[in-house]
Formats: structure tokens, C-alpha cells, sequence
């Protein structure tokens, strides 16, 4: 049995390709690909070939943030059901390692993540007609959601991670800097959390937009109004918190400025080896946390977005066919037309053979 796969050979050199499904072992489930969400990784590696020391070094089959409809189940399997749209959580973590032994799965020293080129072999990642994983890796929606929303599992995933490296949100101030498809998310979980007041910033009008709908109570644009954060500047910072989503160098350090002294930076932006303001960390015996991914947060985005507590369709922008996934691309990496490109595929039982 074969699928198709959007399968990338290095910068620029996505080919759709037929690769083959094997079969549902008995606590496995076979999952018809309906909707894959792309991700800034997906566009460094379509655009860079890699980012920092991570290269494609052989043919990967991309993405990472994926729903679809259960269409098999293993014999041991009694968690889902055949017909159930689910979302597929890409980690991987072996379950063995003295991380994963004290319930530190993230860590994880022997960590698959699906889609990733981190080891090699690389790890083949979601975007195909259909795809066997492990049923443990997949969690049921029960309601009315459409499968582009199912998709967003994972980024919201990536953001209630990042929050819980925060203290309590409820009547504090917060900055976020960085309104792409994870600063708009970190704007929701901020709202849900009851922060008093959130603060937006980015250098094109588009994605403030979706942020004010996500419930940003304002933005502002600083390619237009450079000065925009000065007044949260005053009196050694207003903010409690900052969710620092560029990774820019100049928006790390608006951001220290701006918080008020003992509050918390949570750097959630992926980046190179970047200058930091020390001394601003120092005097302001500012608190720095990172966070990557996450893990039980998964099946709280999950149970979020079937709930519709977080609402995830503000950051949906148009989606293209598996055939047109180079357009899907081209327009995901075009911050001033889209947010949170989907690539659909076929529901169609046994795949399509090209």
C-alpha cells in the first residue's frame, strides 16, 4: 500500500512522492491525513535547507502538525476509534531514558520527533495521505471542529508549554513580542490565563490583527511607530511578564526594557547564537526561562480547542491542495498574506498512487 508524502530534498526542492504504509501492528492506528499545519521549522528547511547546525541531509517527508480521521485500529487498541478525527502529537520520547524514568519526557535523551532532521536517519514527518503511528500518540476531538483547527494542536501545545514556565498570568501585565502564528497562541493562553493587559508587538499590520482578535488588548507596529514600547519603559519597566516570540535581538532587549524589575522573560523564538543585554538581566534581577515544546500539554490543546476554551481559527489563513504544497509554502513564509498555511490531503481509504 503507498501514500503520497510532500517529500523535501534540500532548499526549494519539495517533490510529491509515493512512499509506502505499513501495516497496523496491534496498538497502532492508521490515520487518513486530512489537514497539515506548517510550521517556521518546515519553512527553514523549504527555504534554508536546515536552521543553526540542523541540515536535510536526506530526503525527509515534512511537517509536524497534522490531524485526520482514524481508518484502522490496532487489536489492542481501545482508546479511538475507527472514524475519529484526531490530532497527532509528533513527539516521540522512549520512555527509558533517566528524563523520561522522572516524567521528564521533553528532555527526552533519545527523543523522535516526526519531521524533524535533528538524527539520522531523519525522521519522516506528516505530511502524507496517510501515516501509522503508535495509538498513544493520538487524541479524539468529539465535537464540531473543523480538521484545520484539529491541526493546530501542536502549536497550541508549544504555548501552554511556554506559559507554564511563567508565574500565574491572572491581573498581570503582559508583553509579547512577535505575532506570528505562536505569538497569536501565546496571546490566547494569555487571555484564557486572565492576564489584565496584553501587550503586541510586530513589524507588519497583518498578524497584529490576528492578535487583536486572539484578545491582545493592543498592538503595535514598530516598523511604523519605533517608539511604541517607550512609555512601558518608564520607571525600570510595567510588565510582570514578556513571551519573547522573534528571537530578534532588538526585540529581546525591548522586551527587557520593558519589564519591571524581578519579572520573567520566557524565550520561546528559535534562533543562532544572539547578543544579549546582560547587564539589564543583572540590575533588574530579571528571571529567564526557556521552553521547548512540551508534553502533557498536547492533550490539554486538545481538549482546548474541542471545547473551543481557546479559539484557534483566528490564525487559520487559506489552504492548498497536496498538489500545490510548493504555493502552500511559498505563501506560508509571506508573513503579510498568511499565518497558519494548511496543506489538505485526500481522504480517500487506501491513499492515491502518483
Amino acid at each position: 500500500m503507498t501514500s503520497r508524502a510532500c517529500v523535501l530534498h534540500g532548499a526549494h526542492d519539495l517533490r510529491l512522492e509515493t512512499r509506502s504504509v505499513p501495516p497496523v501492528g496491534p496498538e497502532e492506528v492508521k490515520v487518513s491525513i486530512l489537514a497539515g499545519g506548517i510550521c517556521g521549522s518546515d519553512l527553514h528547511y523549504y527555504h534554508d535547507g536546515g536552521f543553526g547546525p540542523i541540515r536535510v541531509r536526506e530526503p525527509i517527508t515534512v511537517g509536524h502538525e497534522a490531524a485526520g480521521k482514524i481508518i484502522e485500529v490496532g487489536s489492542r487498541v481501545t482508546s479511538v476509534s475507527v472514524g475519529d478525527l484526531v490530532a497527532i502529537n509528533p513527539s516521540q520520547p522512549c520512555g527509558t531514558c533517566k528524563f523520561c524514568r522522572l516524567g521528564d519526557h521533553v528532555h527526552c535523551l533519545e527523543m523522535r520527533f516526526m519531521g524533524s532532521a535533528y538524527r539520522l536517519p531523519h525522521e519522516q514527518g506528516l505530511f502524507r495521505d496517510q501515516v501509522v503511528v503508535p495509538a498513544g500518540q493520538v487524541f479524539a476531538y468529539r465535537n464540531n471542529i473543523t480538521a484545520q483547527e484539529a491541526a493546530c494542536a501542536e502549536p497550541l501545545a508549544v504555548c501552554l508549554h511556554a506559559r507554564a514556565q511563567a508565574p500565574g498570568l491572572k491581573g498581570r501585565r503582559v508583553l509579547i513580542t512577535g505575532a506570528g502564528p505562536i505569538g497569536a497562541l501565546c496571546v490566547a493562553v494569555a487571555a484564557q490565563a486572565k492576564a489584565d493587559e496584553i501587550v503586541v508587538t510586530d513589524l507588519q499590520d497583518m498578524p497584529l490583527a490576528v492578535a487583536k482578535n486572539m484578545g491582545a488588548t493592543s498592538v503595535i507596529n514598530l516598523a511604523r511607530d519605533p517608539d511604541g514600547l517607550d512609555g512601558y519603559k518608564l520607571e525600570k519597566g510595567q510588565f510582570d511578564v514578556v513571551f519573547e516570540c522573534s528571537a530578534a535581538p532588538a526585540a529581546i532587549r525591548a522586551g527587557l526594557e520593558c519589564l519591571q524589575p524581578r519579572g520573567t522573560i520566557v524565550m520561546v523564538g528559535v534562533a543562532g547564537e544572539t547578543p544579549v543585554p546582560l547587564n539589564l538581566i543583572v540590575s533588574k534581577e530579571i528571571s529567564i526561562k526557556g521552553t521547548h515544546r512540551f508534553s502533557e500539554e498536547f492533550a490539554e490543546a486538545v481538549s482546548a480547542i474541542d471545547t473551543g476554551t481557546i479559539p484557534v481559527n483566528p490564525i487559520i489563513s487559506p489552504s492548498f491542495n497536496i498538489e500545490d504544497a510548493v504555493a502552500a509554502f511559498d505563501q506560508a513564509g509571506d508573513r503579510s498574506r498568511a499565518m497558519k498555511v494548511h496543506i489538505l490531503f485526500d481522504d480517500q481509504g487506501e491513499g492515491t498512487r502518483i
